[in-house]
C-alpha cells in the first residue's frame, strides 16, 4: 500500500475512532450524571478508581505489548506466526487477573459492606471481564492492521450502549445491588465486544470482498492458535520486540494510571473523594480522549506502516521521509491549537460546567480548582500523545529497551512526587505530578524526533510554533473570559450563566477566526490530505 493511501485510510480511522470516542464518553458522561442522583460517592470511588484500575492493569499488561509489536511492520508479515503470538495474550491475562485479583481482596482495604456492598463479586467480574476481552485480540489486531474502520465503531458502540442501558435499568430498579450493577454491566460490555469482532470475521473470511483485498487469512480456523508444517510456532524477532515492549508495559501503566495507584494502595483519600477526583478527571478528560487518543491510536499506524522501525533517516524511502515530516508538523500543530483552547477557555469554565454536571457537591470546594489545573494537563497531554506515537512506531528493540529505564526513573519520581504533593495539596497534587511527568515524556520524545531529522531538511518541531497574532488572542480570550466568570457566574442566576456562555462563544469564534487565517499550512493540510481523501473514501 502506497503512503498516501495509508494516510488517506489512517485519517478515515482517526476520524471513525473520534466519532466513537465522542459517543462513548457522552454516554459515560450522561450516565455518571444520572447514577450520582442514585448511588453513593463512595460506589462511584470503588468503580470508577479500584475496579476500574484492576481492569485496566490486567487489559493493559497483557495486550499492550503485543499491540505495539504486532502493529509494527510491514502487510507481508507471517500472519500465522502473528496469531499465534497474540493468543499468548490470554494466558497471560489470565495470570494476572488472579494474581491482582487476590491483592485487590487480601492485600487492600475492603470498604464497609453496609456502604459499598458486594465488593468481592465485584473484583472477580471485573477481572473475569478483562480475560473476557482479550480473547478478541487476535481479531483486533488485524483488523486494525487492515484498516477495518467500521468493525470497530460498530461493535464498540453496540457494546456500550447496551451496558450504559443496562446499568440504568438495574441503578433504577435495584440500586441495593451496589458493585454488582456495574461489575454485570461491565462483563456485558467485553462479552458483546468479543461477539461482535467474531461475527464479523465468520462472515467476512472466505467472502468475495476478502479474496479481492488478497486478505492474508481465508478460514477462521487460522485465527486460532496452529502449527504450519516446516514452520516456526513464532516469529522470535517479533517475540523478542514484544518482550521489551512488555518490560515497559509495566512502567507506562504507572504513569498512565499512577494517581490512582497512590490513591489505590497508599490510602491517601478516602472513597469519597476519590470518586469526586474521578468525576473531575473524567470530566477533564473528555474532549483529550474522544479527540488525542484515536489521533494516537490511528497515526501510531501510519508511521509503523510508513517508515521501518529502526532504520535512520537515510535508509528510509526519502517520499515516506516527507510525508511523515509533514504529517508529523500538522498533527504537532492541530493537537497543540486544541490543547491551547481548551486550557484557555476550560479556566473560566470549570465551575459552571462542574455545577451543571453534578450540582454543588462537584462546584464547591475544590473541584473547580481541580478541572482548571486539569485544563493545563490536557495541553501536556495533547502533545505528548503525537510525539510518543511518532516516537514508539520507529524505535529499535534497543532503543525501546533503553527507553525502559527512562521509564523506570519516570515511574518512581512520579510515585515519590504525587505522595508527597497529595500531603500537601490534597486531590490537585496527583494532576501537578502528571503535568511534572508528561512534560519530561515529551522532552524525551522531542529529543528523539530531532535527532531523527536533523541530517535532514525537514523540520516537523516546528509544528510546536504558534502565531505571534494567535497567541495575543488567547492571551485576549483569557482575560475576556476570566472577567466574565468573576462577573456573571455562577451564582447570579441563569440569565447571567447564558450571558457568560456568550461571552465564550464569542472568543471562540474569534480564536478560530484567528487560526485560519494565521495557521494556513494547518488549514491546507486538513483540507487537501484528510477531508479531500476521506470524502473520497465515503463516495
Amino acid at each position: 500500500m502506497e503512503s498516501h493511501d495509508v494516510l488517506a485510510d489512517t485519517a478515515q480511522l482517526a476520524s471513525y475512532n473520534m466519532g466513537l470516542q465522542v459517543l462513548f464518553r457522552m454516554l459515560t458522561f450522561g450516565l455518571n450524571a444520572f447514577t450520582l442522583r442514585y448511588v453513593s460517592k463512595e460506589i462511584i470511588g470503588i468503580v470508577n478508581v479500584r475496579l476500574t484500575l484492576l481492569y485496566s492493569t490486567v487489559v493493559f499488561l497483557a495486550r499492550e505489548a503485543f499491540r505495539r509489536a504486532c502493529l509494527s511492520g510491514n502487510a507481508k508479515k507471517n500472519w500465522t506466526q502473528t496469531v499465534n503470538l497474540l493468543w499468548l495474550c490470554v494466558p497471560l491475562g489470565v495470570l494476572w487477573a488472579l494474581l491482582l485479583g487476590w491483592v485487590w481482596l487480601h492485600m487492600l482495604e475492603v470498604p464497609d459492606p453496609v456502604l459499598v456492598p458486594h465488593y468481592r463479586s465485584g473484583v472477580m467480574l471485573f477481572g473475569l471481564s478483562a480475560v473476557v476481552e482479550l480473547v478478541a485480540e487476535p481479531f483486533w489486531v488485524l483488523a486494525q492492521a487492515h484498516l477495518f474502520v467500521r468493525l470497530k465503531v460498530l461493535a464498540e458502540s453496540l457494546s456500550i450502549i447496551c451496558k450504559c442501558f443496562l446499568t440504568v435499568t438495574l441503578v433504577v430498579i435495584y440500586p441495593h445491588w451496589g458493585l454488582l450493577i456495574f461489575s454485570v454491566s461491565q462483563l456485558l460490555y467485553t462479552s458483546l465486544l468479543v461477539l461482535c469482532y467474531v461475527i464479523y470475521f465468520l462472515n467476512f473470511l472466505g467472502s468475495p470482498e476478502a479474496v479481492r483485498k488478497s486478505f492474508p487469512v481465508c478460514r477462521v480456523t487460522e485465527l486460532l492458535p496452529h502449527v504450519v508444517k516446516d514452520q516456526a510456532l513464532l516469529n522470535w524477532k517479533q517475540a523478542k520486540l514484544t518482550w521489551s515492549f512488555f518490560k515497559q508495559s509495566f512502567l507506562k501503566q504507572i504513569l498512565t494510571e499512577g494517581e490512582r495507584y497512590v490513591m489505590t494502595f497508599l490510602n491517601v483519600l478516602n472513597f469519597g473523594d476519590q470518586g469526586v477526583y474521578d468525576i473531575v478527571n473524567n470530566l477533564g478528560s473528555l474532549v483529550a480522549r474522544f479527540i488525542f487518543l484515536p489521533i494516537e491510536e490511528s497515526f501510531y499506524i501510519f508511521f509503523a506502516k510508513v517508515l521501518e522501525r529502526g532504520n535512520d533517516i537515510k535508509q528510509q524511502k526519502q517520499e515516506d521521509v516527507a510525508i511523515a515530516a509533514t504529517v508529523l508538523e500538522s498533527l504537532l500543530k492541530l493537537v497543540l491549537l486544541i490543547g491551547l483552547t481548551i486550557t484557555v477557555f476550560g479556566y473560566a469554565y470549570s465551575q459552571l460546567a462542574l455545577d451543571t454536571y453534578g450540582g454543588a457537591m462537584l462546584s464547591s470546594g475544590s473541584g473547580p480548582s481541580l478541572l482548571r489545573c486539569y485544563s493545563l494537563y490536557v495541553l501536556l497531554l495533547a502533545v505528548n500523545g503525537v510525539t510518543e506515537c511518532f516516537t514508539f512506531a520507529l524505535m529499535s528493540k534497543e532503543q525501546v529497551d533503553r527507553y525502559n529505564l527512562v521509564m523506570l526513573a519516570l515511574s518512581i519520581t512520579f510515585l515519590c512526587i504525587s505522595y508527597y504533593l497529595t500531603h500537601w495539596l490534597g486531590s490537585m497534587g496527583f494532576i501537578l505530578a502528571n503535568c511534572f511527568n508528561m512534560g519530561l515524556r515529551i522532552g524525551h520524545s522531542v529529543h528523539y524526533i530531532y535527532r531523527y531529522y536533523r541530517e535532514s531538511s525537514w523540520r516537523p518541531l516546528m509544528g510546536l510554533l504558534l502565531s505571534p497574532w494567535l497567541i495575543l488572542v488567547y492571551l485576549i480570550c483569557g482575560v475576556v473570559t476570566t472577567f466574565s466568570e468573576a462577573s456573571l457566574c455562577c451564582d447570579k442566576g441563569w440569565l447571567a450563566r447564558l450571558a457568560h456562555i456568550v461571552v465564550g462563544c464569542v472568543c471562540l469564534m474569534v480564536t478560530l477566526t484567528t487560526v485560519v487565517f494565521t495557521e494556513t499550512k494547518l488549514v491546507h493540510f486538513i483540507r487537501t490530505q484528510l477531508l479531500s481523501r476521506y470524502t473520497k473514501k465515503e463516495t
